[in-house]
């Protein structure tokens, strides 16, 4: 198995490795390579969301990507927090509507709202940012505090 030097910006800091093998899924990289660990996994299939990132502004399942495929671009992680204006933003509606829960979730939820408040603009409507969390499952709860922290995003406005 190659093992070429892969280089990445994540979370707005450069990173080059020579260690990760040319089938290693983003997911791994980021969690046992770089100690990201806020980035879950949950199904490895694509079907819960919980490892959600974002790659170059857009949401990504860190599980579904070989860290080959995102040579040279930009990765951004829950752990971006501050550095980030769009995830903290996201992060801050999820703490005031206590959408926490177990917290297990929670990253790829961030994440993916924070994607779509990318891809659709600050103002994204109700009906997109739901749509954008129509991957992302959360197993305790009925989602109700979640629903009212994409609703403070929309109160709250760019």
């Amino acid at each position: 198995m190659t093992r070429a030097i892969v280089r990445l910006t994540v979370n707005e800091h450069a990173v080059e490795r020579s260690d990760v093998p040319d089938d290693e899924r983003l997911l791994d990289t980021l969690r046992w390579r770089l100690a990201l660990k806020g980035t879950k996994e949950g199904c490895r299939t694509g079907d819960c969301g919980a490892c959600t990132v974002l790659v170059d502004g857009q949401s990504a399942l860190s599980c579904l990507t070989l860290t080959r495929e995102v040579e040279g671009r930009s990765i951004t992680t829950i752990e971006a927090g501050p550095t980030d204006a769009r995830v903290a933003r996201v992060r801050a509606a999820f703490e005031a509507a206590g959408a926490l829960q177990c917290g297990y979730c929670t990253p790829g939820f961030v994440m993916s709202l924070a994607g779509a408040l990318t891809e659709q603009g600050a103002s994204a409507s109700r009906a997109e940012l739901l749509e954008a969390l129509g991957g992302n499952l959360c197993r305790c709860t009925g989602y109700g505090a979640i629903l009212r922290a994409v609703d403070r995003l929309r109160v709250e406005g760019p």
